[in-house]
């Protein structure tokens, strides 16, 4: 059965009660979360899932199930048994995930200074990078740099905003990402919108205004190939 996802809602969740449903080779799932499942170049979270009685199991990662909808909780070797009914206090490793919707909100910044279409992307707790179809003569460090601070100085709000299946569709120039793209099928479309900056599909997770990220700097710029020329940018 589908996860109730709440971090869709409310990415600054950092814990909630939950029951779970299913124990499988694959992991645990559970009624409802606030695990992030890896995707879309944003690593699955980890945490804890506590019992009342003061148990607690160490997730090491989150996954989609077979249904996208679903969550799966991956838990360290040896950690206590969970069964199908017990209930839980799910608890993400804060710190990581923040770190996470930070990067992850300037990466979209940063696609919106270096203006050619992404082929990858990638994003870790201090840094993160855009594979962009571009001829590496035109990638500067130093103005990438300056363009990408000088939007987040503006510290603008983020929003999520859902459109359908056939508004994307009349609306093809809103995905920018030619490695993933965005779920279709259930009707909907969660995009983020940057007002003024950005407005494009994704399903991860990002601040409330772009200044929680903070000044940035471009870590380097190479060639990944013919169409992949890569900018990685992290925390200054």
């Amino acid at each position: 059965m589908p996860t109730e996802l709440l971090f869709r809602d409310d990415a600054y969740l950092r814990s909630c009660s939950a029951r779970v449903v299913a124990v499988t080779e694959r992991g645990i799932e559970l009624d409802r979360t606030v695990f992030y499942a890896a995707g879309g170049g944003q690593p699955g979270d980890t945490g804890w899932l506590r019992r009342a009685d003061g148990t607690a199991v160490r997730i090491v990662d989150a996954r989609k199930g077979e249904d996208p909808e679903t969550v799966v909780h991956l838990a360290q070797p040896d950690s206590p048994p969970l069964a199908p009914g017990d209930e839980v206090q799910a608890e993400i490793d804060w710190d990581r995930r923040y770190a996470h919707m930070r990067i992850h909100t300037c990466l979209h910044v940063l696609s919106c200074v270096v203006i050619a279409p992404v082929t990858g992307g990638n994003i870790a707790a201090e840094k993160g990078r855009l594979d962009f179809d571009i001829d590496m003569s035109l990638l500067d460090a130093q103005k990438i740099e300056a363009g990408v601070n000088e939007l987040i100085e503006r510290a603008v709000d983020t929003e999520t905003v859902w459109i359908t299946d056939e508004e994307l569709d009349a609306k093809p120039e809103l995905v920018k990402t030619m490695s993933v793209q965005p779920p279709r099928g259930a009707g909907r479309v969660r995009l983020l919108r940057i007002a003024g900056i950005d407005l494009q599909p994704c399903g991860g997770t990002h601040v409330r205004n772009i200044g929680e990220i903070g000044r940035v700097r471009v870590l380097k710029i190479r060639s990944e190939g013919k169409r992949n020329k890569r900018v990685e940018i992290g925390f200054a």
